[in-house]
């Protein structure tokens, strides 16, 4: 796996991403699906090199030998600590940057994506919060969505959590608050997936196929186990596990390979025979 890094005018600095490409990808001329990875939080400068730390270039490359998952290429993004938003003063748009920056520049310099039927997103924890985040917001992009503990919170957790660990996870969307800030406000309505789920339409929501994996001893079931049910009730078509685990990196090791599954299974052209690069 490689660090690559593309300019950002959105960000005003260069950004890092990391890739993985198939085993055959070099001696190929089909055009890959593409799967955008995205970490969780940390205190590490390099959020994105932890699942690379983590073992994922031979996950993938087992996987795909054993035929368990087709060949794809997949991108991790360097979000820091943005939580995958835009600031709410417009002063540092990751969202933007993702969006408009990163995933043309990717599939325009590698063999890979170049339509939704073979692009998906997937998500660790804050990595969960984004990857469900962009494909509400963009369902016309992304064909599949899974995420592994994904850190959806209720209204009452957000104003319930402690302030500093508030500002750990959020300041960069939220900017500088003060304790006595309202956290609840029409710019969290706009990001909160809980909210999301419940006032986009049936038809928009549904364009995503999605898979919420939780472990059963996870401080963050409660929001996951509300998407699911959100779903349910909109008698949306979904994949929900529940496994026994934690929120630490055991559970992450072992639920990730089931996610890459769903993503794989969930492209409706594994490979696609062209020219146009």
């Amino acid at each position: 796996m490689t660090d690559v890094s593309i300019k950002s005018e959105i960000l005003s600095k260069d950004k890092l991403f990391n890739i993985y490409l198939p085993p055959d990808y070099d001696s190929s001329q089909q055009v890959y699906p593409v799967l955008y990875l995205l970490h969780g939080s940390g205190t590490r400068p390099d959020l994105h090199h932890r699942l690379v730390d983590g073992g994922f270039q031979g996950k993938m490359d087992s996987l795909i030998a054993t035929g368990k998952v087709n060949p794809m290429v997949v991108v991790i993004p360097d979000a820091e600590m943005t939580f995958y938003l835009n600031n709410i003063n417009g002063e540092y748009q990751f969202e933007d940057y993702f969006i408009e920056e990163l995933v043309p520049a990717v599939e325009k310099r590698f063999k890979c994506g170049g339509e939704k039927a073979i692009r998906g997103i997937a998500g660790e924890s804050m990595g969960g919060f984004g990857a469900l985040l962009y494909s509400l917001r963009h369902p016309e992009l992304f064909n599949a969505c899974a995420v592994l503990a994904a850190a959806i919170r209720t209204d009452e957790q957000i104003e319930e959590m402690p302030y500093e660990y508030f500002l750990k996870n959020y300041k960069s969307a939220f900017g500088e608050i003060n304790r006595n800030t309202a956290r609840i406000n029409d710019f969290w309505n706009a990001n909160s997936i809980l909210y999301l789920i419940s006032n986009l339409s049936i038809k928009r929501i549904s364009q995503v196929k999605y898979y919420i994996d939780i472990g059963d001893d996870d401080h963050l079931y409660k929001g996951n186990s509300l998407f699911h049910i959100k779903l349910r009730d909109l008698e949306i078509a979904h994949e929900y596990r529940v496994r026994d685990g934690k929120h630490n990196g055991i559970y992450f090791r072992t639920a990730l390979d089931d996610a890459l599954i769903f993503i794989s299974n969930n492209f409706n052209n594994p490979l696609t025979n062209t020219n146009k690069r």
